[in-house]
């Protein structure tokens, strides 16, 4: 059992009881590593526009991406009424997929604050508070609402600071609106009596009801039934699924859907919708990358909000340009950041989402809608079956072959830390570097892109995706040597060959460059050794060697063993099951009940045992980037979880489902 509390149901949803007392107990307090330590454990959830950060102190966080990645405001929101208030720790806190409740109680008078993300693209939260008169005699009172604006904006890599005031209000529905930030409200309640009352709290000048007038009551403000049609709507959406070989999924698949859709934020600046990676690279560090992130979270989304899913693929399509190349990541402006990381393989993930988008839907008027690139390159829109094309001409014209013939690896592919560890020296990888990571999923993604382009009547690029997809393959399947696949080439040097990069062999085995009898061989040879005695999963890298940071050595990555899930899935499935069941959340509070990271959500890695932090998450302290520094709401955490469940029932591009579990969304179902 968690040291944090346990898991309920609030409004019919799954929910999360926060019990503990952070600021008696002692295991409260962590380590961020680059900022002080702290007692304050925190959750992100939010619906396509604003994120909601609810904390232990009943305190309230808000985030939007619209323009820039904008605090608009952090640690406030308190309701006050006769000597009770929300901001203390010894409420009664729970935390929600769309929102936060705090009860506090006297022997006078309960009070029940619920602060919501509404249903849509609203640039505010809703407030409901329910009071309840205790007493065998009617009470007067006077009710505050309070809420502060504390703006900032989050500078590169250094971290926030202070922002003007972006222009939030307060209202209470059907009544007065200011920018004070303060309502007061009088309450005369009967002998048992009870009142509720809803504000919202935001960017309302920008929401659909208009702007209004502060101070007075707005026509068409929302009406009280927003906040029960918002619930509604929120149930009806979120997935259901259940397995035999893993009860957890009941309740973890609509989690994971909540929180992974709460963090889209409709793109004011290219359009669509952001998925952000979130954790320490957006709220800390102050940029969304890498290109490559958004689109596997939107994988899934292919299987649950399929609009989101092609939504997102738009958008991450107009961070490029007309040569088809995608930055490395957008900085908090959203101006393209290419400083640090030039990857090989982002235009892959591209491919790969627009396949199984078009594979799940059918929708091929989708990809003849324009799209833009980014507007520092001044050129026009195309299609967006164009803009895919020259990204597979980038992919093979620019990033190109090398002398082994594999893809090159440029200065990073998926592992941005692979150059650096490789043992080559950084020019000449840059220069002659080959990854056969890139081959093993480049042959398994251009034949679904193959498959894309002929739908479309491109039969010429289908043709040559179709052909370099088999020929990558012949050629991982060459890299074979005896025990696992091997890593990359660098002039006169193999990478992988003595030790174990986990990355490229799940893609070895789907890409097909595996036969059966040698893929059972190379899982359980995993099994053995890069998953030996960890609780959460494969490590990067094996043999276990001292150190560890976001290279590999000690670390547990969410996307890759989503990849080893998956690989397993057709060959060993009782043990795909098994290792899904290390991804979870309630894996992760079996291993390291007292860490809060992995609770409700996560880093994009864990540390493994053998490390000095355990179940906690990498950092490069000494160059001032830490994952640790901000160790939740990293989408890896929720989307990777809910794509490998998925692929353990079969649901593939281009392919029928398997079943063996059931999972049911608006648009899909498998199983019973």
């Amino acid at each position: 059992m968690s040291t944090y509390g346990e898991w309920t149901t609030a409004y019919g949803l799954p929910a999360f009881a926060y019990t503990l007392d952070q600021e008696r107990d002692p295991r409260a307090e962590w380590d961020p590593l680059l900022d002080p330590p702290t007692r304050r454990h925190f959750a992100h959830v939010g619906n396509r526009r604003i994120t909601l950060v609810s904390d232990n102190y009943g305190l309230s966080d808000l985030f939007d991406e619209h323009t820039s990645l904008l605090w608009l405001t952090r640690g406030t929101g308190a309701t006050r009424v006769d000597g009770l208030s929300t901001d203390i720790s010894g409420s009664e806190r729970v935390f929600g997929p769309t929102f936060a409740i705090v009860r506090v109680a006297d022997e006078r008078l309960a009070l029940e604050r619920t602060v919501l993300c509404p249903e849509g693209e609203q640039p505010w939260v809703l407030i409901r508070l329910r009071v309840r008169n205790l007493l065998d005699s009617p009470v007067r009172l006077e009710l505050t609402e309070e809420w502060a604006a504390r703006a900032a904006r989050v500078e590169l890599i250094t971290g926030a600071v202070d922002a003007d005031d972006p222009g939030l209000e307060l209202e209470l529905i059907g009544g007065a609106r200011t920018r004070s930030g303060r309502l007061e409200v009088p309450l005369e309640l009967e002998a048992g009596g009870e009142r509720v009352l809803d504000l919202r709290y935001g960017l309302l000048g920008s929401s659909p009801e208009g702007p209004g007038t502060p101070g007075t009551p707005e026509t068409g403000s929302p009406g009280t039934e927003s906040f029960e049609r918002s619930l509604e709507a929120l149930r009806a959406r979120l997935p259901r699924a259940s397995a035999a070989r893993a009860p957890e999924a009941e309740r973890e698949i609509p989690w994971h859907a909540a929180l992974l859709t709460g963090a889209a934020c409709a793109d004011g600046v290219l359009g669509g919708h952001t998925l952000d990676q979130g954790s320490c690279y957006s709220f800390r560090h102050g940029f969304n990358g890498a290109a490559r992130d958004p689109l596997q979270h939107a994988l899934p989304l292919v299987y649950i909000e399929p609009d989101l899913a092609l939504s997102v693929l738009r958008n991450t399509c107009a961070w490029g340009g007309p040569e088809g190349d995608l930055p490395y990541a957008l900085g908090p402006d959203k101006q393209p950041w290419t400083d640090l990381f030039r990857p090989s393989d982002q235009n892959l993930w591209a491919l790969w989402l627009a396949a199984e988008y078009l594979s799940a839907t059918g929708d091929g008027a989708a990809f003849r809608a324009n799209v833009p690139y980014h507007p520092i390159h001044e050129a026009p829109e195309v299609p967006l079956h164009e803009n895919l094309r020259r990204q597979f001409r980038f992919l093979t014209d620019v990033v190109g072959r090398g002398e082994h013939g594999h893809l090159r690896i440029l200065n990073a592919d998926w592992n941005d830390m692979a150059i650096v560890e490789s043992g080559v020296p950084r020019e000449v990888m840059i220069a002659q570097g080959e990854s056969v990571l890139n081959s093993a999923m480049a042959a398994w993604v251009l034949p679904r892109y193959a498959t894309l382009a002929e739908r479309l009547g491109d039969d010429a690029t289908a043709a040559e995706a179709r052909k370099l997809g088999e020929e990558l393959r012949e050629l991982v399947a060459g890299e074979w040597n005896g025990r696992w696949y091997r890593r990359a080439y660098g002039p006169g040097a193999v990478v992988g060959d003595d030790d174990l990069w986990l990355e490229v062999q799940p893609w070895a085995v789907l890409c097909g460059a595996a036969p059966p009898e040698r893929a059972v061989e190379l899982l359980r040879t995993i099994e053995r050794t890069s998953a030996a005695d960890s609780p959460l999963g494969a490590r990067l890298r094996w043999p276990v060697r001292d150190g560890y940071g976001p290279g590999g050595v000690g670390t547990i990555w969410y996307a890759i063993n989503m990849t080893l899930v998956w690989a397993a899935a057709e060959h060993l499935p009782d043990l795909a099951w098994d290792w899904w069941r290390r991804m979870t959340l309630a894996a992760h509070t079996a291993a390291y009940p007292d860490v809060w990271e992995g609770t409700l959500s996560g880093p994009d890695a864990y540390l493994a045992p053998e490390t000095g932090r355990p179940g906690r998450t990498w950092d490069l302290a000494d160059v001032g980037v830490a994952m640790q520094a901000y160790p939740v709401a990293n989408l890896h955490s929720h989307s990777q979880p809910l794509l490998a469940y998925l692929r353990l029932l079969g649901v593939e591009p281009f392919q029928r489902p398997r079943g063996g579990a059931h999972f049911a969304s608006r648009v899909l179902k498998v199983g019973p």
